[in-house]
């Protein structure tokens, strides 16, 4: 009897322990690494990049997944409950972000906006307020009269760009902007796509290095190193990029969706674009058929496809000009294959450099 009274005793003691112990043993088992989830590819990325040893970092996307209309299963916000850092673009992006928010908000784990930090630079901005404002456009209006004029189409102004949401008459960058008010996950005024931009993107591994080294101050040198080497490789890339369509024989290109904004604003691309920033917002079949008119007009020779974006709409356009088919990578997840491939943001930001580049000058 006093034997077994002892054994009930200890198996009382080692139960309490477990329960006692239980958050310190799942610390030691990290071997002090932070714990790390992101969004889209190019964070998990930029995370693996600048933190090197001290972290474990996954993206909540599954392979080939869509960005747009990604939900996370009860598993994701258990792992991201148990992060330590959750970092991810904002900017209207991630449908789910404000839920996870409120289901998270009493664990701890840091939430890191890192779009949210970027200076966006408009073209001309920094000249002349008026340049930005009369961006594309020949008429004489000054700057007062552009706003004056705001929501009139006498002059197919900027302004009456943005008027005309939805439609995609011109398809111009302005026109990529103003349907993203219809998209289920509304992106606001901003294009989200700002890892696509290797200035931009910068500036989001600026945001990750920070919050790293805020997590992990006894590393900051070693972050800022990191952080550094990957600073000048996108530097290099974004050199490339302007010299590739700055040689183009047209500027011109076809997309599945309006992903590619940015690559206008910075380089004078002109997309012309199947869906708008939300790849599920597909056109009407008079827009469709603007989009097919204004391919032809310009006797484009290819149409770009996406990693992710499954578009009938993109195939029946292709038929109808008469074009090839070619891959643009927007990034925001990986395939089975590009794992398979090792593939990283450097080599796939390289494959579309070469497929622009072959687009462009034929």
């Amino acid at each position: 009897m006093k034997k077994a009274i002892i054994l009930l005793a200890l198996s009382l003691v080692l139960l309490l322990s477990g329960c006692t112990d239980e958050k310190p043993a799942k610390e030691e088992g990290d071997n002090n690494k932070a714990t790390v989830y992101t969004t889209v590819y190019p964070l998990q990325y930029f995370t693996e990049r600048i933190g090197g040893e001290f972290i474990e970092v996954e993206t909540v996307y599954p392979p080939g997944s869509d960005e747009h209309t990604f939900e996370p299963s009860q598993k994701d916000m258990m792992n991201l409950a148990d992060s330590d850092l959750f970092i991810y673009i904002g900017l209207g992006l991630e449908g789910f972000v404000e839920k996870a928010k409120e289901t998270l908000k009493n664990e701890n784990v840091t939430m890191v906006p890192a779009g949210e930090n970027i200076q966006f630079v408009h073209p001309g901005e920094e000249d002349h307020d008026a340049a930005h404002e009369e961006e594309g456009h020949s008429d004489d209006h000054s700057d007062e009269a552009a706003h004056e004029e705001e929501g009139h189409s006498d002059d197919h102004s900027d302004e009456a760009a943005h008027e005309e949401e939805g439609h995609s008459d011109d398809h111009s960058d302005e026109a990529a902007h103003d349907e993203e008010g219809n998209d289920d996950h509304n992106h606001g005024d901003i294009d989200p796509h700002v890892w696509l931009d290797p200035l931009y993107a910068k500036e989001l591994a600026e945001s990750v290095k920070t919050a790293l080294a805020d997590q992990m101050p006894e590393h900051e040198e070693q972050f800022e190193k990191n952080y550094l080497e990957l600073a000048q490789e996108l530097d290099d890339l974004h050199n490339d990029f302007e010299q590739t369509v700055q040689n183009a024989k047209h500027k011109e290109i076809i997309v599945s969706h309006a992903a590619y904004g940015y690559w206008e604003e910075r380089y004078g691309l002109d997309q012309i674009s199947v869906s708008g920033l939300n790849s599920s917002n597909e056109p009407t079949q008079k827009e469709l058929q603007k989009v097919i008119s204004e391919a032809k007009e310009h006797n484009l020779k290819y149409v770009f496809f996406e990693q992710n974006v499954s578009s009938r709409l993109t195939e029946i356009l292709q038929k109808e000009i008469g074009a090839q088919p070619l891959m643009l990578h927007n990034l925001s997840v990986l395939t089975e294959e590009d794992l398979e491939n090792n593939q990283t943001y450097f080599t796939l930001m390289r494959d579309n450099l070469a497929s622009l580049e072959k687009a462009l000058n034929e």
